[in-house]
């Protein structure tokens, strides 16, 4: 019954958490002897977590970055390195978005930040304007993935795991990811003509700025460090994921402040609005999905379904095939949050009882969510990119539909080959 309250509401267009919220409290004053206040009991307890820190100032810290000049100046470094191949800006926008990702930890910032540059320079060189846009919002399935990822923390809350394991899980799949799709912009370019060196007139553009690897990469050293720092420190357990979160603000603070001077004193207000706004949507969006999870696991749903997932094979290969269909339907329709909240005290257990890693099934969730991420009819990546493309979403979909099947056939590769994953984890951590 609650399912088909949450379904109702998401057919009038009620937004998803305050759907999930609504359907909750509805079925507990109506159809459930359970007291009410379990739903509001839940709907703090679950934002009740240390960890759940590191979420807003990670979005801080991505918004801060975005408005001090590191986007662009990813882009000039990635064009140097990579200019002069076939289809090399569809390259330098998923080589600039993996940078970026692994700083931002959010795949719509991900897309808005390097898709501002990216999406209009790939349309002036010739590449068809929904191709860019294709391309910009897949890239943005680095976001979950590259750590510090935001869905990875979550997942680490719910599920119970290591956070510093997960990050650093996350590394080589989100590597394997950008190959994928820059070898997917590589054909497609040699194939449909597209960029600059299928349109020798337009070089004359890129040779008036004289880009230099060296100097572009000097120019965004910063902007690079900035994951190593990060990331580094919590390897080396100088600080927790947590409090690598707030190093990173002050880090991007110095850096957009002190030494790219492109934020000034009164950009900040600005700033930090756009963040609590941005964070505001997300705690409740959490807080709605752990008082659903709950109703949901007091009527005793996720052991139904676990009862018939199980029953549908004892093979750990097609169980395996069988969630990530389920997973990446729901994505299709569910925010990743959300539906991470929601699902992952469901799957888990089973996968767990299986002999599936809890790590390298949080590879597995997240990699099907960040693409859920950029399909149709929710895919939020989709929608920034179409609207920075200035692109009707139907003409992206001729494009998204390849860059896909390239991101399914990754997760195939994920899902069935665990010491991907888990390589890192067991090498530089007990």
């Amino acid at each position: 019954m609650v399912i088909l309250i949450f379904g109702a509401l998401l057919f009038f267009n009620v937004p998803i958490a305050i759907s999930l919220g609504i359907s909750s409290l509805i079925y507990i004053m109506f159809f459930s002897p359970v007291p009410v206040n379990m739903v509001i009991q839940a709907l703090v307890t679950g934002l009740d977590s240390f960890t759940l820190l590191g979420i807003p100032f990670f979005i801080l810290a991505g918004d801060i970055m975005m408005h001090g000049g590191i986007s662009r100046r990813l882009i000039r470094f990635s064009t140097a390195l990579l200019g002069g191949i076939i289809g090399s800006m569809g390259m330098v926008t998923v080589f600039a978005s993996l940078i970026f990702g692994s700083i931002s930890g959010s795949g719509p910032a991900t897309v808005a930040s390097i898709g501002k540059i990216a999406i209009p320079a790939m349309i002036k060189e010739k590449y068809d304007r929904g191709f860019a846009c294709a391309l910009a919002a897949c890239s943005g399935s680095f976001g979950p993935l590259i750590p510090p990822s935001i869905v990875m923390i979550m997942y680490g809350v719910v599920a119970q795991q290591s956070i510093t394991h997960l990050f650093l899980a996350g590394i080589i799949p989100g590597i394997i990811v950008a190959i994928s799709l820059m070898t997917f912009a590589y054909f497609a370019s040699k194939k449909y003509k597209f960029g600059l060196r299928m349109n020798p007139e337009l070089k004359e553009t890129l040779e008036v700025e004289s880009l230099s690897v060296v100097r572009t990469f000097i120019d965004a050293i910063w902007a690079i460090l900035c994951p190593l720092i990060i990331l580094g420190g919590i390897y080396t357990g100088a600080f927790t994921p947590t409090e690598a979160a707030i190093v990173a603000c002050v880090y991007a603070l110095i850096i957009g402040i002190f030494v790219h001077r492109e934020i000034k004193p009164k950009d900040l207000p600005k700033i930090f609005k756009n963040a609590v706004n941005t964070n505001g949507t997300v705690l409740i969006l959490v807080s709605c999905a752990t008082a659903f999870g709950r109703v949901l696991a007091i009527e005793q749903v996720p052991a139904a379904l676990g009862g018939v997932i199980s029953g549908i094979s004892d093979n750990v290969y097609i169980i395996l095939l069988v969630i990530n269909l389920l997973v990446l339907a729901i994505g299709l329709f569910m925010e990743s949050l959300a539906a991470l909240i929601i699902l992952t005290p469901v799957l888990l257990p089973i996968v767990t009882s299986m002999g599936v890693d809890p790590i390298h099934f949080g590879i597995i969730i997240t990699m099907n969510l960040a693409i859920g991420q950029s399909t149709p009819p929710t895919g939020v990546n989709l929608f920034v990119a179409s609207q920075i493309g200035e692109c009707r979403v139907e003409d992206v979909l001729r494009w998204l539909l390849p860059a896909v099947l390239v991101l399914i056939v990754v997760l195939l590769i994920l899902t069935y080959i665990p010491a991907i994953s888990l390589f890192l984890p067991s090498l530089l951590l007990p």
